[in-house]
C-alpha cells in the first residue's frame, strides 16, 4: 500500500495513478477532454492541466501503421530514431498470427480503438495495399499519407526502402511553413 499523508487527509498514490490512467486511456481513445472528465468526476480543465504536465513536445503529431513489411525491425528502429509517436508494423506472419489468436470481437474492439486512437495524430502514414489505403482514408478522416507497397490483396512480404521512409517522415514532421 501506498498512501502520503497531506494534512488531515490519507491519499491513496494507487488510486490517483489509475484516475490518471483511465483519463489518459479515454483521451487516446478519442473521447473529449470534457466526456473523459465527466466520466471520472473531474473538472475539464484538470484533464487540460494534466495532460499539459506531461506534455514532451507540441507539434505535427504523426503515427505509421503498415503491414506486410520484411524490414520491420529496421523501419521501427528508424521511426523511433525520427520521433514518431505511433507504431504498428507487422509482417504477413504477425498479420495472420494476430487475427488467428483473436475473436472477431476482440478484432473489431482492438480495429475501433486503434481508429479512436489515430484520428488524435495530424497525420497518418498508411503503408500497405492500394485498397488498405484507400479504406484508410475513409476511415481515419484525417490527413492519410499513403505508401502503396503492392496492390491487393497482399500476400507476402514487402520491403520498403528505409531512407526513402525516413524522407518522407522528416518531410511530415516539418511545421507547414516548411514544408511549403
Amino acid at each position: 500500500m501506498d498512501f502520503v499523508r497531506v494534512g488531515d487527509k490519507l491519499l491513496d498514490r494507487r488510486k490517483i495513478a489509475a484516475a490518471v490512467d483511465e483519463i489518459l486511456s479515454l483521451r487516446c481513445r478519442g473521447y473529449s477532454q470534457a466526456e473523459a472528465a465527466r466520466r471520472l468526476g473531474v473538472d475539464r480543465s484538470f484533464v487540460s492541466r494534466l495532460e499539459s504536465l506531461g506534455e514532451v513536445r507540441r507539434g505535427r503529431r504523426v503515427a505509421v501503421v503498415g503491414f506486410p513489411l520484411a524490414n520491420k525491425k529496421e523501419l521501427e528502429k528508424m521511426l523511433e530514431e525520427e520521433g514518431v509517436e505511433y507504431i504498428l508494423l507487422l509482417t504477413e506472419e504477425e498479420r495472420w498470427e494476430f487475427l488467428r489468436q483473436r475473436s472477431g470481437v476482440e478484432v473489431f474492439n482492438f480495429l475501433m480503438e486503434t481508429v479512436a486512437c489515430l484520428r488524435e495524430f495530424d497525420a497518418v502514414i498508411i503503408i500497405g495495399s492500394d485498397y488498405r489505403i484507400r479504406l484508410s482514408e475513409a476511415l481515419l478522416g484525417r490527413e492519410v499519407i499513403g505508401v502503396e507497397i503492392g496492390s491487393s490483396p497482399l500476400r507476402e512480404d514487402r520491403t520498403l526502402e528505409v531512407e526513402g521512409l525516413r524522407h518522407l517522415v522528416r518531410q511530415v514532421l516539418l511545421p507547414s511553413k516548411e514544408r511549403g
